[in-house]
């Protein structure tokens, strides 16, 4: 259940993982929420798809397929770490989950949407404020502030390459993860605009524009590919990270959380770059 409210926010299917009992199993949904993509994640997902691998007749359909596989990828991720997590760092006698179901009683409709306002969207979207206006600051400051004449985020980039390129990606890409730990929905925006050296997030009009840009700047399949599985799995964005410290109690179960998706998308990539460069 908290796995499935994972998909619409990390955050949220975080703080639903309040209904399990077991402080073990507790913990380990929680650790393993953010392998499964969030609504900020299935906007670059089905760019990426349909500009690549479902442009030409059909290409709805092929989108969906290649998207539900990429679901079904994070689940099986899911379901194969926490079973790595139960042996190992949660090791212990797993607990029965009992569902009671509560006594019948007239729905209080306008109680249940105001208490579902207050803790889950206000929650939500407060913790999202406090990180998401100093975090537009900082990145308008990196791609402004120049050193050099290149920019902190182009320098930031060109340091980046060699890693990015062994992961099948390149230094802008890397650079736009790190710049949007705020917020998954900025990753691409931030991508294009550090192709196209400014300094402000653009939206481009389509994806045969979003495609012409891409590929001018080097993307070929195996970039796409590898970018859809990075951003499937690396760390959760910054509302997250603080819903999971406020949860567990604890800076290093938050830094576990960080640090699961990202090893796993660090592997997955470097194995499919190595299977391009290889055939």
């Amino acid at each position: 259940m908290s796995m499935c409210m994972g998909f619409g926010c990390n955050a949220a299917g975080v703080t639903g993982c309040r209904i399990i009992n077991s402080p073990r199993e507790r913990f380990i949904a929680i650790l393993t929420n953010s392998f499964v993509p969030c609504n900020g994640r299935f906007g670059t997902l089905i760019a990426i798809i349909t500009a690549f691998f479902a442009s030409a007749a059909g290409g709805s359909l092929l989108s969906a397929f290649y998207l539900t596989l990429l679901i079904l990828a994070g689940v099986m991720l899911t379901l194969l770490m926490s079973k790595l997590l139960s042996v190992t760092i949660f090791k212990g006698v797993p607990s029965a989950f009992t569902l009671e179901l509560p006594p019948y009683r007239k729905p209080q409709i306008l109680k249940v949407l105001v208490r579902s306002l207050l803790d889950r969207t206000i929650f939500v979207l407060g913790r999202a404020c406090i990180v998401a206006a100093p975090a537009g600051l900082l990145l308008w400051l990196f791609a402004t502030v120049k050193i050099g004449g290149d920019s902190i985020l182009a320098i930031a980039a060109n340091f980046l390459e060699a890693p990015g390129q062994f992961l099948g990606l390149d230094g802008e890409i890397l650079t736009a993860f790190i710049m949007g730990f705020p917020a998954n929905e900025i990753v691409m925006p931030i991508t294009v605009m550090l192709y196209q050296s400014g300094n402000v997030l653009t939206e481009t009009s389509g994806t045969h524009e979003l495609f012409s840009i891409l590929t001018a700047n080097g993307w070929t399949a195996e970039t796409a590919i590898c970018m859809m599985i990075f951003m499937l799995f690396h760390f959760p964005c910054s509302t997250t990270c603080l819903t999971i410290k406020k949860e567990t109690g604890s800076i290093k179960y938050m830094l576990l959380a960080m640090l699961l998706p990202t090893l796993c998308g660090i592997i997955l990539c470097s194995i499919i770059s190595c299977i391009f460069r290889l055939f």
